[in-house]
């Protein structure tokens, strides 16, 4: 069975927040380029079969890495499962695609002790920037391919990111705290329930003695303002994944620019951005 069987149809609310994809431009889509073509409910509302909602789940992934609409939104399911697989081979490091490859196999054999001492392991022969960015990074597009293709289980998934996580804070909190500036404040707005993104920039800054304190997610936008005023904090850092409301982010982060004073820098990063 795979993830489409498993995925009942949905209205476009619900599309909005599986895929990441916004409202209007599911509605731009339908127009211009006849996908996708939702079916009407008794009240006239849109409602999406399983099968476009994988196929839109696998334009968002194509869309990240870069490709654009005119090329994906005409092709079906078969020919997107073929280009996804196309952009997710090895790219310029061979060698560790396959040893993120090995530590997917293990994730998928529920080995999750041997997956948790092969990540600090090679945290400890990279150092933590090098384990972020090579190592993290293409495990987690990796990942998310697997789960478009419904080649990864809700717990696996949830598995890999409870495990990433727990290697990743325990490295951030082994290093000496930074007192140099900037001073970051990291966390997210009340719409954004995942951490992994933030947490690993957050680990980047420390690594390089960058002063960090992690608020953890979902924080109300005036509390941000009145912790990071309150403690003098030279950078505010948020992150919006795929599952933010993409059509309200930017008036989300307009509006957070007005609570915050001018002196304080918003970072700003993730898939949300990217529509």
């Amino acid at each position: 069975m795979n993830l489409a069987e498993l995925t009942p149809p949905m209205r476009i609310a619900d599309v909005e927040r599986d895929t990441g994809i916004g409202k209007d431009t599911l509605r731009v889509w339908e127009r211009r380029y006849d996908f996708p073509r939702p079916v009407r409910d008794e009240l006239g509302e849109r409602v999406y079969p399983a099968d476009q909602i994988e196929r839109l789940r696998i334009i968002r992934r194509l869309l990240d890495k870069g490709m654009r609409p005119s090329k994906v939104l005409p092709l079906e399911l078969p020919e997107l499962h073929q280009l996804l697989d196309t952009h997710n081979g090895p790219t310029h490091n061979p060698a560790r695609h396959a040893i993120c490859l090995g530590l997917v196999k293990l994730l998928r054999m529920h080995r999750s002790r041997e997956l948790r001492e092969s990540l600090n392991q090679i945290l400890v022969q990279d150092g933590l920037q090098k384990f972020i960015t090579d190592t993290i990074v293409p495990m987690n597009g990796i990942v998310g391919d697997y789960w478009i293709r419904g080649e990864l289980t809700v717990p696996e998934e949830h598995l890999y990111t409870e495990q990433v996580q727990n290697v990743i804070r325990h490295a951030i909190h082994s290093q000496a705290a930074g007192e140099s500036t900037p001073r970051i404040l990291f966390t997210t707005f009340p719409d954004e329930e995942h951490c992994l993104g933030i947490l690993m920039v957050e680990a980047m800054c420390v690594s390089v003695g960058a002063h960090c304190t992690s608020l953890g997610t979902r924080i109300p936008l005036s509390d941000i303002s009145k912790y990071a005023s309150d403690g003098r904090y030279d950078v505010v850092a948020l992150s919006f994944s795929a599952a933010y409301p993409s059509r309200t982010v930017m008036k989300d982060l307009a509006q957070f620019r007005e609570l915050l004073p001018a002196e304080i820098e918003i970072w700003a990063g993730g898939a949300a951005l990217n529509q």
